[in-house]
């Protein structure tokens, strides 16, 4: 009789243990599991990549686009919050462009190998392509603002400044009725190129746009007796990756 009374004791004892570690388990499972060590020395937006739809201000009489100009741009930026809750920052950068610009200016050399500019005249020369393309280093400066915490990776920003950039390399095409022309290294282009920016958005998407300072060619690049005083206009989307 005790041996039975025992034994059910037994199998009460071990019944009341699998419940009780049935309940601490299920507490500890409900229990947050963020074990993330908050950074409070955060960086935000170390790299950049953006995609942009290339327009021309301040465009001569004649000239019009035509099709679609693109651009794109990448790089790296040095985050340096300025506040103690690190949503405040200067960035500057280093990074590379490509740009292109399809337009109606037809730029050739003459026998002295002189740069000349002309309108197309599309009545006359069938055109089949024609446009130009820079090829930049650029140095981004900005001013950040944005709502990101530690632990927050999505959130609102607005990045403001300065892009500075570097044309190292340039080529324009033409394809047409009278000829196919192919200029490499056009002196006329200005090299150093300067402009206003500002990215804005919330987690990956974020509107992009610059605007140039100076002109894209140099004064001694002239249609019809007139200095060529084109400016950028880059709108589009603008990525941020940590």
């Amino acid at each position: 009789m005790c041996g039975n009374i025992n034994y059910i004791c037994s199998m009460k004892s071990s019944i009341l243990i699998l419940v009780f570690c049935g309940v601490a388990s299920t507490l500890i499972a409900q229990q947050p599991k963020d074990s993330t060590v908050v950074d409070n020395r955060y960086r935000e937006d170390q790299f950049y990549f953006s995609l942009t739809y290339n327009l021309l201000g301040k465009i001569p009489d004649g000239l019009k686009q035509s099709g679609f100009s693109t651009g794109v741009h990448f790089g790296a930026i040095r985050d340096m919050p300025i506040n103690e809750r690190r949503n405040k920052a200067i960035g500057i950068g280093l990074g590379l462009s490509t740009n292109s610009y399809n337009q109606n200016i037809l730029i050739s050399q003459d026998a002295d190998g002189a740069y000349m500019y002309q309108v197309i005249n599309e009545s006359e020369i069938t055109v089949k392509r024609n446009k130009f393309t820079t090829y930049a280093i650029e140095a981004p400066l900005q001013y950040r603002w944005r709502t990101s915490t530690a632990r927050e990776y999505k959130f609102w920003r607005i990045y403001t400044g300065l892009k500075l950039g570097y044309v190292f390399y340039d080529t324009s095409k033409f394809g047409g009725s009278i000829a196919d022309i192919k200029i490499k290294n056009n002196n006329d282009f200005e090299k150093f190129q300067y402009g206003l920016t500002l990215s804005a958005g919330y987690s990956t998407w974020n509107f992009h746009v610059y605007y140039g300072l100076n002109s894209i060619f140099k004064e001694s690049a002239q249609l019809n007796g007139k200095v060529i005083d084109m400016n950028s206009i880059k709108v589009g989307l603008m990525f941020y990756v940590l």
